[in-house]
Formats: C-alpha cells, sequence, structure tokens
C-alpha cells in the first residue's frame, strides 16, 4: 500500500437527518440515480422522506436503515465520479452495509431491502421497555467491561459500540444497563447516561432479529469485495464475500468494535479516512481516536467542495 492510502467510513443509525442527500442529488445525476433506485427497490419515495420528511417517519428505524444506506451510497458514487476511490471500506453498524455495496460485495437493491428488514427485525426482537443502551464516556475498556459483568445479575448487560478510547456503548436489559450506568457513574467515568434509543442493539438480546437476518442474508448472493472491507464484528480485513455475509449476521449481536477497526486501518498506512454519508459523528469519532490522520467528510455539496479541495491541496 502506498503512503496515502484512503479509507471510506460510513455512518451508522443515528445519522440522519430532513434534507440529507437532496443537495447531491439536485446537483448529481449519479447520486440522483442512486435515490431512483432505491425508490424501486423499496416500492415507495424514500427520496422524499429523506429530502423532506416528516422526521417522526424518517426516525422509524426500518426507514432509517435504508435511508442512510441510499444517502451514503449517493455520495459515494459522486465521489468515484470525481475519481477518488477508497483503498479500504468500514462502515458503523448499518454503514458496513454501506460499505460492502461500494465494495461491490452486495448489490444496492438487495442491501436495501435487507436493511429495511434488518431495522424491523432489530425493532421486533424485544418488546418496548425490556432493553435499553447507555453511554459511558470517560472509562477505560476494562472496567467498563468488569462493570456490565457485575451488573448483569443474571441479566443481559454487554459491549454494543466500543466506539473510541473515551466512548463505549452498553446495552442489554433495561435493570442490568441502569445498575451499570449508575456504577460507572459513581466509580469515576465522566459521563453516563441512557440513550433515547427504541431497542437494545448489539447484544444477545437481538438473537431473534439475527436468526431472521441470517435466513434473508443466505438468500443473497455475496461476491468478493474489490476492496477490503474492515468488519465491525472482529476488526478485522474481510476480502471474500462469505466472510462478509458472516460478519454482517454475527454484528447484529456482537459489538461494533470501532476503536478498533480504525486502528487497524492505521496500522495498514491509512492516512486519509473520509466519512461518507450523512453527519459527521465518524468524523468526530476519529478526532477522539487518532488526530495525527487527516479526518474528512462528504455529506453535502459544501462537504464535498472542501474535501476535494483538502486532498488535491495535499498531493500538490
Amino acid at each position: 500500500m502506498s503512503d496515502s492510502s484512503i479509507a471510506f467510513l460510513f455512518p451508522g443509525q443515528g445519522s440522519q437527518a430532513i434534507g440529507m442527500g437532496k443537495e447531491l442529488a439536485e446537483k448529481y445525476p449519479v447520486a440522483r440515480q442512486a435515490f431512483d433506485e432505491a425508490d424501486e427497490a423499496l416500492g415507495y419515495k424514500l427520496s422524499q422522506l429523506c429530502f423532506e420528511g416528516p422526521e417522526d417517519q424518517l426516525r422509524l428505524t426500518e426507514i432509517t436503515q435504508p435511508a442512510i444506506l441510499t444517502v451514503s451510497v449517493a455520495a459515494a458514487r459522486v465521489l468515484a465520479e470525481k475519481g477518488l476511490k477508497p483503498d479500504f471500506v468500514a462502515g458503523h453498524s448499518l454503514g458496513e452495509y454501506s460499505a460492502n455495496v461500494v465494495a461491490g460485495t452486495l448489490g444496492f437493491a438487495d442491501a436495501l431491502r435487507t436493511v429495511r428488514n434488518r431495522g424491523k427485525y432489530m425493532q421486533e426482537a424485544v418488546p418496548v421497555g425490556v432493553g435499553a443502551m447507555s453511554a459511558i464516556i470517560g472509562m477505560e475498556l476494562a472496567k467498563v467491561e468488569a462493570i456490565c459483568a457485575e451488573s448483569a445479575q443474571g441479566e443481559v448487560c454487554e459491549l454494543a459500540n466500543i466506539n473510541s478510547p473515551e466512548q463505549i456503548v452498553i446495552s442489554g436489559h433495561t435493570g442490568a444497563v441502569e445498575r451499570a450506568t449508575q456504577l460507572a457513574g459513581e466509580r469515576g467515568a465522566k459521563k453516563a447516561k441512557l440513550l433515547p434509543v427504541s431497542a437494545p442493539f448489539h447484544c444477545s438480546l437481538m438473537k431473534p432479529a439475527q436468526d431472521r437476518l441470517t435466513a434473508d442474508l443466505a438468500q443473497l448472493t455475496f461476491a468478493h469485495p474489490a476492496v477490503p472491507v474492515i468488519c465491525n464484528v472482529d476488526a478485522a480485513e474481510v476480502n471474500e464475500g462469505d466472510r462478509s455475509r458472516d460478519a454482517l449476521i454475527r454484528q447484529v449481536t456482537g459489538s461494533v468494535k470501532w476503536d478498533q477497526s480504525v486502528r487497524l486501518l492505521t496500522e495498514k498506512n491509512v492516512q486519509t479516512f473520509i466519512e461518507v454519508g450523512p453527519g459527521k459523528v465518524l468524523w468526530g469519532l476519529m478526532r477522539q481516536i487518532d488526530r495525527s490522520k487527516t479526518s474528512l467528510y462528504v455529506g453535502d455539496e459544501a462537504s464535498l467542495q472542501k474535501t476535494m479541495e483538502q486532498l488535491v491541496a495535499r498531493t500538490a
């Protein structure tokens, strides 16, 4: 790999906002085409929900997931048209589907229908109120793991997202997660707070969703990725279609090892990280993980132009 390797990072749920993708779709036919394909694959006007809302619909998991996927693929297509292609791809949770579409592992229409179902399955896996998630800020991983084990008391309390050295999200039964949140606060976390989520994602309570998704993914064709995909569940490089499928299955109940995935990319001499899609959550996490790398984001026309200018300046 050259010294100037580029990784595209794709955001997950929580990055949605009304108006996302609208500028790119208006300005670039390749982006508009992505929205047209999504509308056709899903059988409803996803594009209208992205561009105009309403927010209560855009927030529904089974709409949010294909919406973020579509904006990410649209932005990646615009970058490709401008001659910018990644050496590696990775995506946070849902974003791993965007990564696989851009790597050519999975067809866009198949991915759209799969993530719509993924959202539905995850929502239906646990009755509302039974599970919870909490963000623990400023506490080292080993301490959070110990608190989860102590708080479980026969219930589920697990690491859901290892986002950065500063930020870990836990997931499980409501009582256990509340106990862990309180303990983390008492034992020195800078902040420990319950998150406003509709289900306890990325923990073993999601097993019913994982089983249903396994059946769906078994029906789909997975090609070998054209560029390596760094998968969440192992924080490892994936170069084979079957391994990509397996990683997406295990990811539903497994931890998102984002911090470790980004560190793996830095070990592979990636110098430039570009968040591709709505928002800049991963750009923010990148600044917590390794500020020495170039970190950019592309989700609208202004950020696209800024990113292209910075890349040109770097190679000049």
